[in-house]
């Protein structure tokens, strides 16, 4: 009786167990950092005989499952396998996320890849790791500068300031690791604080369509960020070595990163670059050494759905300014710019002496994120920044040593994102941002050309994405931002009075000091700044895209443009700022027609930028001081247009050789008084031809031809002075531009295997092989000397 009834419910469980086992799972496996579908990933189910491949887009499905708990081996071939555990009930709907691993994440190219894209319907120029190699020396200027569109203001060769579309200093938002960079980016000498050596790639934006960083980036956005980490164990790093024979320095910088199968890795980084005194093709440029120090270390957690991630970084630099653009009375400025040679010539030498700049840029983040089911990746990011910015001018007697510009800005920043998929075709960004600054200058014995003041601001913003069937994608959003000042300043009488002050501003005066004639200021302003993008992008036949972009950019002035009344010492010349200025609004239209293919490739990216209250700041006479004669400069409002064209090729015509082409024209125009605008960069052209071969040890050979045109478009800002030595009244001509010129580079490279994990790369490079003389429009210390002669560059990178 007893093996009777076993026997009947034996044959009772397998036909309940048959009748339960025609259930099916489905769904699709995506890359975890942005949803992308991933195509031929496999899926085995534990316990069975069964695997499947995704389709193309992503989607698999599993028959003939009971209702039980499977475990799930999933694995793509530039993803980390993963194991999962699902539980079967009915027909079950499952989506897998998986890692890309390291060799995918770094591989981002000028061309670029759906997921690195910041604004969806703005053409994207991105310089990948190797690009960012080969200017190791140089600057994160120097390495903008050998994309379309981008320009460079200069002072002198060591201060680079990217310039894009025609547009600098506060219109363009550079966002590093994250983080957005707060260093007094005013002015007009005050470089980027940001190693290019720690940046794994970095991504240029020529507009204000990336809202999640920025309302007003007027000209544009630059994201620097570190290379991905991947989820496995390994330890790598490289060192990278140049000497250059130009400045008779060098410059050289390590990583070294480790990480683990648990998610956990850590990064550290350094740099130091000194050279001495650089040299134009005829003479030694005095003064002109760099010294720079630069580390950062990284550390954090990924997992699937959640990660935390600490970063910090210090930067370090000390630059000489050209001796002879620092000169005293009115008749040596009057030599000095009307000289074909320096007044002031010296010998080679390592010392930085006044005048000169010493920054110091303290940059701390910690960022966590966690993915929330049926809401999307929420992420949260504090930071937090102090500059640091002195600046000597030659002080005699006992204030020799003193600096003359003492400022030190802290800056507190909390973010809050949240990313969500909405639908396969609707995406959604959203995001509120919080930060305080505090900007304090110390009292250096000189009259205090920037004011001590507290700003808050508050943002809030939203962009959406919509995917319309295979070829179109639209974006559109918004962004609001809210700016408060709270600003102490020292005006003296006479400039109170004659700017009309104490007629439109009574409100704002604390005290009225007869003895000194100042007069002590509380202003206390409100900015509003609303902003906005809508865009569409359309691919057709394969190979070709088409970027349509409006971006609406609304910027606050900034504390120089408001406040400044005095000598700014490195930039060696007399500030005035305007109290009454308003926010700057810029509509921008973009177009863009784009070709990818291995053998012809091609970009068409022409734009138009009007801007309303435009602040613009210009030479109007030279003042005798105290101190010498020097140059004034004024800030006033007008109204702006910009137009002009980028273009880019790429012709394979030949196996193994390349030829690149870039062509910039940017026009700027100052509607109100129709006049052209000052310092927008001249026709620009560079044509490259590359020789490389994978087969031969990857060697590299190009040879680059920079043709800059003369700037025929700009206004005439001369002005008379008297020089009292003569008793005669001389022109100085400060807006004719320079001649044009053409210079011709070479670059090359060549691998040697050393192990199976190690390489030794060695380069050599040549720039301005002809020794050409030469003056940039663009380079502000032009009126005094030529730009840089021949440079020859050794460069020696290891991987490991």
């Amino acid at each position: 009786m007893r093996t009777y009834t076993l026997l009947m419910l034996l044959l009772y469980s397998v036909t309940a167990f048959s009748q339960n086992c025609d259930n099916t799972l489905s769904g699709t496996v995506t890359d975890l950092h942005d949803g992308t579908l991933l195509a031929g990933a496999t899926l085995i189910v534990a316990g069975t005989e069964q695997a499947v491949q995704t389709d193309i887009d992503g989607r698999f499905i599993i028959s003939n499952l009971c209702e039980n708990t499977y475990s799930i081996q999933v694995s793509h071939p530039y993803c980390l396998t993963k194991g999962y555990k699902v539980k079967v009930s009915g027909n079950t709907t499952k989506t897998f996320k998986l890692e890309h691993h390291l060799e995918e994440l770094n591989q981002v190219t000028i061309e670029g890849k759906t997921y690195s894209d910041k604004s969806k319907t703005i053409l994207e120029n991105t310089l990948s790791k190797k690009d960012l190699e080969r200017f190791s020396s140089g600057s994160l200027g120097d390495a903008l500068n050998s994309l379309s569109g981008v320009s460079s203001l200069n002072t002198g060769n060591t201060v680079v300031k990217p310039l894009i579309n025609g547009l600098h200093s506060s219109r363009v938002v550079i966002i590093n690791n994250g983080v957005r960079m707060e260093d007094q980016e005013w002015g007009a000498e005050h470089a980027p604080n940001v190693d290019i050596n720690s940046a794994g790639n970095l991504t240029l934006i020529k507009g204000a369509g990336a809202l999640q960083y920025s309302g007003d980036a007027v000209g544009g956005v630059i994201i620097a960020e570190a290379s991905k980490v991947p989820v496995k164990d390994s330890l790598y790093g490289k060192t990278l070595f140049t000497a250059a024979s130009n400045g008779r320095g060098f410059s050289t910088t390590s990583q070294l990163t480790k990480s683990y199968q648990n998610g956990w890795y850590a990064t550290v980084q350094g740099t130091l670059k000194r050279f001495g005194d650089f040299e134009a093709p005829d003479y030694v440029l005095s003064n002109t050494g760099i010294f720079e120090r630069n580390a950062s270390f990284l550390v954090g957690l990924n997992r699937f759905n959640y990660g935390i991630e600490v970063y910090y970084s210090l930067f370090r630099n000390d630059i000489g300014i050209l001796r002879t653009s620092h000169l005293g009375g009115a008749q040596d400025q009057f030599r000095a710019i009307n000289s074909d040679r320096p007044l002031i010539v010296r010998d080679f030498t390592y010392n930085i002496d006044a005048p000169k700049q010493d920054v110091t840029h303290h940059l701390a983040r910690i960022k966590g994120f966690k993915r929330f089911d049926g809401l999307g990746k929420m992420s949260l990011q504090y930071d937090f920044q102090r500059n640091n910015r002195l600046e000597f001018d030659i002080r005699r007697g006992d204030d020799a040593d003193k600096a003359s510009l003492d400022l030190e800005l802290d800056t507190h920043t909390l973010m809050l994102d949240l990313d969500s998929q909405l639908t396969d075709a609707l995406y959604l960004k959203t995001g509120i941002m919080a930060r305080y600054q505090n900007n304090f200058a110390a009292n250096t014995g000189i009259r205090r050309l920037i004011p001590d003041y507290d700003k808050y601001d508050l943002g809030i913003y939203g962009i959406t994405d919509y995917h319309f069937k295979d070829n179109w994608l639209f974006e559109a959003g918004w962004r609001f931002d809210y700016t408060y000042m709270d600003v102490f300043k020292f005006y003296r009488t006479s400039f109170w009075e004659s700017r009309n002050y104490d007629a439109l501003f009574p409100e704002i005066v604390i005290e009225q000091e007869e003895v000194s004639n100042q007069v002590l200021t509380n202003p206390q302003l409100n900015f509003y700044n609303a902003s906005a993008t809508l865009g569409a992008t359309y691919s057709f036949e394969e190979e070709y895209k088409l970027f349509f972009n409006y971006s609406l950019a609304s910027r606050a002035p900034n504390a120089s443009e408001l406040f400044s009344e005095g000598l700014h010492h490195s930039a060696s010349r007399i500030e005035l700022g305007d109290l009454r200025f308003n926010s700057e609004v810029g509509h921008k239209v973009s177009l863009a027609l784009q070709r990818k293919n291995k053998n012809f490739s091609f970009s068409v990216n022409p734009f138009i930028n009007t801007i309303n209250d435009f602040i613009v700041i210009e030479p109007t006479e030279i003042r005798q001081t105290v101190r010498g004669n020097f140059q004034v400069w004024e800030y006033r409002q007008t109204n702006a247009q910009l137009l002009g064209v980028d273009i880019d090729a790429s012709y394979a015509f030949i196996k193994n050789f390349r030829l690149d082409h870039q062509f910039s024209l940017v026009k700027g125009y100052d509607r109100t008084r129709d006049e052209p605008l000052i310092s927008m960069p001249p026709v620009n052209t560079k044509n490259e031809i590359v020789y490389q071969n994978p087969e031969f040890n990857n060697l590299r050979l190009a040879l680059q031809s920079q043709y800059v045109f003369r700037q025929n478009e700009y206004p005439n800002n001369n002005f008379e002075v008297f020089i009292p030595e003569t008793e005669a009244t001389e022109i100085v001509d400060v807006s004719t531009p320079p001649d044009a010129y053409h210079l011709l580079n070479f670059n090359s490279s060549i691998d040697f295997k050393v192990n199976q994990k190690s390489t030794i790369t060695v380069g050599l490079g040549v720039t301005n092989i002809l020794n050409t003389s030469y003056r940039d429009y663009l380079n502000r210390l032009r009126f005094y000397a030529d730009d840089l002669g021949r440079n020859f560059l050794l460069h020696l990178k290891m991987n490991y």
